[in-house]
């Protein structure tokens, strides 16, 4: 489980957002379940905001997104993985 003391100094600047990534069962509209190689190749990923950066204007902390899953860059921070995007990146604010 991760550190709260790792979150509560974990603060992202500028543009950055700090996310973490949230895996996702998709069913097609027959009724199939896509399989995780199927979701992998989607170009969209829903996320949760671990951090918003300073300059960073319509999201906050605990939202739920879906940003462009071909940029961004990882984090490694007590043994988790976090990734880290710019705002510009984010479609949709759930």
């Amino acid at each position: 489980m991760q550190s709260l003391q790792t979150l509560e100094i974990m603060k992202a600047i500028g543009k950055y957002i700090i996310i973490e990534n949230i895996s996702e069962q998709i069913t097609s509209k027959s009724g199939l379940l896509l399989s995780g190689d199927d979701v992998s190749k989607l170009r969209y990923r829903k996320s949760k905001v671990i951090s918003a950066g300073t300059d960073v204007d319509c999201i906050k902390e605990g939202d739920l997104i879906y940003h462009d899953s071909r940029v961004g860059h990882k984090v490694k921070l007590d043994e988790k993985v976090y990734g880290v995007i710019v705002e510009r990146d984010v479609v949709i604010r759930v």
